[in-house]
C-alpha cells in the first residue's frame, strides 16, 4: 500500500475509531465506509475495517449487519487475488460483488 493511501486509511481509520469511542455510530460507519474504499485491495486493511464495521453493529443490536460482516471478514480474502469491487462501501446492506463510484475527494488515490 502506497504511503499516501495508507496514511489515508489510518486517517479514516482513526476517525472512526474516535467517533465510535464517543459513542457516535452513525458517522463512525461513515468514515470505516471510506477506509473500506481505500483499504479493500489490501487484505489487512481490508479485514481492518470490516471488524470495525462489525463492532459498531454488535454495539446497535443490529443482526443482518452483525452476520454480513463476519461474512465480508472471511469473503475479505478476495483482496489477496484481486477481486474487490472499486468504491464498495463494504456494508451489509450494500452486495459485497457491487462496484460502487468513488467519492469524488478519494478518486485522487486510485490513480
Amino acid at each position: 500500500m502506497k504511503s499516501r493511501l495508507r496514511n489515508q486509511f489510518e486517517y479514516e481509520m482513526r476517525k472512526a475509531r474516535d467517533l465510535y469511542e464517543m459513542e457516535n455510530y452513525t458517522q463512525s460507519y461513515f468514515h470505516l465506509e471510506r477506509a473500506h474504499i481505500l483499504g479493500q485491495r489490501y487484505y489487512i486493511p481490508h479485514v481492518r475495517s470490516h471488524y470495525w464495521m462489525y463492532k459498531v453493529a454488535i454495539k446497535l443490536s443490529d443482526v443482518r449487519e452483525t452476520i454480513g460482516q463476519l461474512a465480508r471478514i472471511i469473503m475479505s480474502v478476495g483482496s489477496l487475488v484481486g477481486t474487490v469491487p472499486l468504491g464498495n462501501t463494504g456494508r451489509a446492506r450494500i452486495s459485497p460483488v457491487k462496484p460502487m463510484p468513488i467519492p469524488e475527494d478519494l478518486q485522487a488515490y486510485f490513480e
